[in-house]
């Protein structure tokens, strides 16, 4: 907590600001990598996604008041510039986000980066078919194995709500690979 503290003195103190980035790069690239990546999919675009998450933080990290912890904080705006990132480009495509899930999914064997067997791309699918929010909760419950707390800073969610929704997408994976074996 105090590391956080002092990462985050330096973050809004100019003089110290681009050393203190270059640590918060370090400490949290790989991570919001991965959580932007099971939400696009695609490598390309969550390179992208990344780059614009941490140019929307280094704008706005004087904003940050420190009502939740810095990275709650980082992973909402991943979050949500990958969310912003799947609506624009349904939108470009002039498909629906379900029609857009589909198809991200299908590129994923074509996708050199990916290096997934064949059960890892049944689960993949059996997330795309999720509702948003059930998508999401299962991700940060299931692969970045954060807590329902964690979770509800980075959401703005009761943990009740949360934990609903992450038991509805474990029966609906459940079920979708159930019934496609």
């Amino acid at each position: 907590m105090i590391e956080e503290e002092i990462l985050l003195k330096n973050l809004k103190d100019e003089t110290t600001r681009a050393k203190a980035f270059e640590v918060l790069l370090d400490k949290y690239k790989e991570r919001l990598y991965w959580h932007i990546r099971r939400i696009v999919l695609n490598h390309d675009d969550a390179d992208d996604v990344l780059q614009n998450t941490f140019i929307k933080v280094f704008r706005s990290i004087d904003g940050f008041e420190g009502k939740s912890k810095l990275y709650s904080w980082l992973y909402r705006i991943a979050t949500n510039e990958a969310l912003s990132f799947l609506t624009s480009k349904s939108r470009k495509l002039g498909i629906s986000d379900h029609d857009l899930q589909n198809r991200m999914v299908l590129n994923l064997k074509a996708d050199s980066y990916f290096d997934g067997n064949e059960i890892q791309y049944k689960l993949q699918e059996a997330i795309a078919t999720l509702p948003e929010k059930q998508k999401l909760v299962f991700n940060m419950k299931y692969f970045d194995d954060l807590k329902y707390q964690e979770i509800s800073a980075i959401l703005d969610t009761s943990v009740g709500g949360l934990k609903a929704s992450y038991h509805l997408a474990v029966k609906k994976i459940e079920n979708f690979i159930k019934d496609s074996l």
